[in-house]
């Protein structure tokens, strides 16, 4: 069996990528070599700082020694919750990210408080861009600001942003490349400002509902009045019937479709009616139903054996995956 010393750089490059930064760092101490390797800019392309009370002064030593033009995607937290003395996240750090890191296309951020923060500071080539529990200003989202700002937008996950309400949905048109939307616990998101909101969105590919307290049926209304070339759904099954489910008939460009559990009501569609639903839709590849509990029980046999030519996915609810930047 090789040891360390003999496998060869690209291993050791592999097996270090999965080490957390902290370790990464400890680690260039052990030789040379190891640190030759630290150094590589490859194993500096995804970089998760979450898992650590990250205070600025060391987040700008982690961007001028290791983060380069090989960062392609970071995940980093604020601290919302640590008292009004805590250290935030400075609109100075934000542009450097995006001076210094040019390739950076994913950025997450979680539990910050950027209220204080100007979108315009955000880096100009981000693609993704991911809010947790985080606080935004008012006037990040609003149409009137500089249609410029972000142009390469792709997708924008809003996770318990409690600031997140109806005009800004709005106000999300003026990311132009924008083509995928998660919404989830966005609590202020009324039924009327979706509607709204998707009738100017109506050039979205992929949406996602997830804990709002939105009902299924009404969700599922607009998207069908809406978004008639929307490849991908998921939702959370709260309130959702047969004949809501039903608006999605003949949608053309459908290809995947997700209910999320675990509400589950009387109301709730049975197999034979989902069944029913989906062959209407005639480009449905994937249908995945998750925290339903009907795994290895009659209604996945109904539906993989009525859905020959798609994929039928039913499980339980899965754990967020460790590979975030995939």
């Amino acid at each position: 069996m090789a040891t360390l010393v003999e496998l060869p750089d690209s291993v050791l490059l592999e097996i270090f990528s999965y080490l957390p930064v902290r370790d990464r760092i400890r680690i260039s101490r052990v030789c040379h070599r190891w640190k030759r390797l630290v150094d590589d800019r490859w194993l500096w392309r995804h970089v998760d700082l979450t898992l650590y009370t990250m205070r600025p002064k060391v987040m700008w030593h982690l961007l001028r020694r290791y983060m380069a033009s090989r960062l392609h995607s970071l995940r980093m937290g604020g601290y919302l919750f640590s008292g009004s003395q805590a250290p935030q996240l400075s609109p100075a750090l934000l542009r450097a990210l995006g001076q210094k890191c040019p390739n950076l296309k994913r950025l997450c951020l979680h539990v910050a408080d950027l209220s204080m923060v100007p979108i315009t500071s955000l880096p100009s080539t981000l693609r993704t861009l991911e809010l947790h529990s985080c606080e935004i200003s008012m006037a990040w989202l609003h149409k009137q600001q500089d249609p410029t700002v972000l142009p390469l937008l792709e997708c924008i996950v809003l996770d318990r942003v409690p600031a997140f309400r109806d005009e800004h949905l709005q106000g999300l048109t003026r990311f132009r490349a924008l083509r995928s939307l998660v919404l989830g616990g966005t609590y202020r998101v009324t039924e009327t400002g979706l509607d709204a909101g998707l009738q100017e969105l109506s050039y979205l590919q992929r949406l996602e509902v997830l804990g709002c307290t939105l009902s299924a049926d009404s969700t599922l209304l607009a998207i069908s009045r809406h978004l008639r070339d929307v490849r991908k759904i998921r939702l959370t099954v709260r309130g959702l019937s047969a004949p809501g489910l039903a608006v999605l008939e003949g949608m053309p460009a459908l290809e995947s479709l997700c209910l999320q559990g675990p509400l589950i009501t009387p109301e709730m569609p049975s197999p034979t009616e989902i069944l029913s639903s989906c062959l209407t839709m005639p480009k449905l590849r994937v249908l995945e139903l998750q925290g339903l509990g009907w795994e290895g029980q009659e209604a996945e046999k109904i539906l993989c054996k009525g859905l020959p030519h798609c994929m039928v996915i039913v499980r339980a609810c899965p754990k967020e995956s460790m590979d975030w930047w995939m």
